[in-house]
């Protein structure tokens, strides 16, 4: 395979590794290409084998068909990727209502064991709110009273964002809120790299459901899932950020949310002094929504 892929076929076999990803299938291998010796090349030669499979021996074609064959394969590769055929359908394509496409979603989870976490959780916490929000919230994973309950933010981090909202002049009814990971990690310990590759597909799959306007990332692991990005929290605040879910299908009626990034509402628990930087964050989303904070809330 070559070193560079195109990027349409970059894209598509992204897909394709999430999808096996969310059969769980984890494990993929790599079969290295074998070089022949003299007596197999003769052997292939003599069999009249096609051209294509004497490439690994340069002294076999001449120029002008080797030149031939790699166009050949250029346009197969175009071909790939212009009909996308790794693309997987999912089951919330066949409905255009966003609470029926997550219903079907959360189906499709099922009482999921892609990943360990499933192994010491008490509830999958999928998700909460309006299913048509234009503003959505996304921390980490699940504490101990979201494991109990099976609802994202319900204990005192919980406590804080549903005060971060209503300053905002919005109640909790009115915005969605969902996890990178949908179970509880042991201890609340920061959900491992592999935890989240399984279980973001379906979080890429919940916000293209729903195809909010903003999508504000609760701390450095949301983040850091959400942008594909290693840079700090610092760094990655106080701007926006084009984004649409890896995966999601061409829609005319939505390009896309914008991204901001702002303090887990646990981080400020421990340090109350950067909850003024977290409403600059929040400020910034509601100027862009055009939302009015309530009189109080603005003093």
């Amino acid at each position: 395979m070559p070193s560079t892929l195109d990027p349409e076929l970059r894209r598509a076999l992204a897909e394709r590794v999430r999808y096996c990803h969310e059969m769980g299938f984890y494990d993929f291998y790599r079969r290295e290409p074998r070089v022949l010796d003299v007596a197999e090349v003769e052997s292939v030669a003599a069999e009249a084998v096609s051209p294509s499979s004497l490439l690994a021996s340069s002294s076999i074609l001449q120029p002008e068909l080797r030149e031939e064959m790699s166009a050949r394969k250029s346009a197969v590769v175009r071909t790939i990727a212009e009909e996308n055929v790794f693309e997987t359908p999912k089951l919330e394509y066949a409905v255009s209502d966003s609470a029926a496409a997550l219903k079907l979603i959360r189906e499709d989870l099922g009482d999921c064991t892609r990943c360990k976490l499933h192994k010491g959780r008490t509830k999958i916490v999928f998700g909460v709110g309006d299913p048509h929000a234009e503003l959505m919230f996304v921390g980490e994973g699940p504490g101990a009273d979201e494991d109990a309950q099976g609802e994202p933010f319900v204990g005192r981090a919980g406590q804080l964002l549903n005060n971060m909202i209503k300053a905002m002049g919005l109640r909790r009814e009115d915005v969605y809120i969902a996890n990178v990971v949908k179970c509880r990690p042991p201890g609340n310990r920061t959900p491992e790299p592999d935890e989240c590759d399984t279980c973001s597909p379906f979080l890429m799959r919940q916000i293209a459901a729903i195809k909010p306007k903003v999508v504000v990332a609760l701390g450095a692991t949301a983040a850091k899932n959400l942008l594909a990005m290693n840079s700090s929290l610092g760094e990655l605040r106080g701007r926006f950020y084009d984004f649409k879910p890896a995966g999601a299908r061409a829609d005319s009626s939505w390009s896309g949310a914008r991204l901001a990034v702002t303090y887990h509402p646990a981080y400020l628990l421990r340090d109350p002094r950067q909850k003024g930087e977290a409403w600059k964050d929040l400020q910034m989303v509601m100027k862009y929504l055009g939302i009015e904070p309530p009189k109080k809330a603005a003093e």
